[in-house]
């Protein structure tokens, strides 16, 4: 068990949420710009184009500034956020895929040496090395995607690992394949949004024209590809995690409401003002339709991350960080299940000793702590605050501590949410703080935590 991380008002959940999202853009861009550059850059040599020529000069340079640059602090920032959000969950997937990383990592470093090269050698070098620079650049951006799909699907689909604890198991995930095509597709609508954007800017209306044209056409095939490769992926993921999107959450099935418009709007503006209407196109409509994609990107990963609940790793982790499953490959036995017997203060290092024995005199800085524990992955304890619990509590009808006890009973129905893990007596702990949150003038019975009267 690790120190405990909690980002008022905004929540952990939320944070992460904002880090990764953003950096899907540049991360996706990075993949699938390049294979469009380097067909335009063919055609642009074998038709002796020069314009086209100057604007692929400026779209890599633009590429190489918004993914080097705000891409690469993205990245890091998600592996810091999830570090102190998750350590444990980040511990397991290192111990898991730390080769995978590496392998990946050197794809990556592959791509900084390229896409670098490739535009300083711009007329410089031969046409023919140039377009081979280019054709590295895209292979090894899209070979650091067929790495990171395999862990991004294991935290959803672990498959057969569960029982073998295998790289490979864990790896070609049953998500892993529709996943990855799935990816491949939009990474090339966000590419073609990109590159509508460059060439909106464009003052020569034929170039305008041209590169409007192919950023349309590769951003048209892959949201239809992508579209049929979705209803793949959702064949794929567990039963219960399609019913957490579509029947139990009213917030998810909003996202996928915001997923499917958005993907119709960005078909309409690709088809309008990049076939029909590219001379007329401007940058206000181009950056506007970028906008869109990243709230459809938004809505897409938000059903994503909600379809592994109540889990960080399905059947192993919970979204605690609470190990809920015996898993005799790694030598590992469920926490579960003894911290229901034994509790979970005295297991947790770092909460105060005072308050390892729950007593009538420090049961509100106990369950204090339990809250935080079991809810601040999701959840935030202000009432005003994303997902906030206390206003969690007052939409089913639990202010009391006897009926937010009741509740915490309850949690194992629930498909989306861990149940409790802990003593009787922490459980009625963490009720009387929750109750509080609720209604912070109410009078809560000491005896009723400790003794249950």
């Amino acid at each position: 068990m690790y120190p405990l991380f909690e980002w008022h008002g905004v929540g952990n959940g939320m944070l992460m949420a904002i880090i990764a999202t953003y950096h899907i853009l540049p991360c996706h861009l990075a993949t699938g710009a390049f294979w469009i550059t380097y067909f335009m850059e063919r055609k642009a040599y074998q038709e002796n184009d020069m314009d086209m020529l100057d604007f692929l000069k400026k779209y890599s340079l633009l590429v190489l500034i918004f993914c080097f640059v705000t891409g690469s602090l993205t990245g890091a920032g998600i592996w810091y956020a999830a570090t102190v959000i998750s350590p444990r969950a980040i511990s397991g997937l290192i111990h898991n895929y730390v080769w995978g990383w590496a392998t990946e990592w050197v794809f990556f470093l592959i791509e900084i040496v390229t896409i670098y090269t490739y535009y300083y050698t711009f007329e410089k070098i031969s046409p023919k090395a140039h377009m081979r620079i280019g054709l590295i650049y895209a292979m090894s951006a899209w070979f650091s995607m067929v790495i990171i799909t395999g862990i991004l699907g294991f935290m959803l689909t672990p498959g057969k690992w569960v029982q073998t604890g295998g790289f490979f198991d864990g790896f070609f995930n049953p998500s892993y394949w529709p996943q990855l095509f799935v990816r491949t597709a939009f990474m090339f609508v966000v590419g073609g949004a990109y590159a509508a954007i460059v060439a909106s800017f464009m003052k020569n209306p034929d170039v305008k024209e041209k590169a409007m044209k192919v950023a349309a056409k590769w951003g048209l095939g892959g949201l239809v590809v992508g579209g049929v490769f979705t209803i793949w992926y959702f064949a794929k993921i567990p039963a219960v995690s399609r019913t957490i999107i579509f029947n139990d959450l009213g917030f998810t099935q909003t996202m996928f409401k915001i997923a499917i418009v958005a993907g119709v709007l960005l078909f309409i503006y690709f088809v309008i003002w990049g076939l029909k209407r590219a001379r007329t196109a401007s940058p206000i409509t181009a950056i506007i339709a970028m906008l869109i994609l990243f709230v459809g990107i938004c809505a897409g990963e938000t059903m994503r991350e909600m379809a592994r609940r109540p889990y960080l790793i399905p059947h192993y982790m919970l979204s605690n960080q609470m190990i809920d499953h015996d898993m005799k490959a790694k030598g590992v036995t469920s926490e579960v299940a003894k911290f229901d017997k034994t509790g979970v203060l005295p297991a947790y290092y770092f909460a105060p000793d005072s308050v390892k024995k729950i007593n009538e005199s420090n049961f509100m800085a106990a369950g204090r702590i339990l809250t935080k524990l079991e809810c601040i992955s999701c959840h935030t304890l202000e009432t005003s605050g994303f997902l906030s619990i206390p206003r969690l509590m007052v939409g089913f009808g639990a202010k009391t501590p006897s009926e937010v006890h009741d509740f915490l009973d309850a949690l194992g129905d629930y498909d989306y949410m861990p149940p409790f893990v802990g003593t009787e007596t922490e459980k009625r702990a963490m009720a009387a703080y929750i109750a509080s949150l609720v209604d912070p003038n109410q009078k809560i019975d000491p005896a009723w935590v400790v003794a249950g009267k």
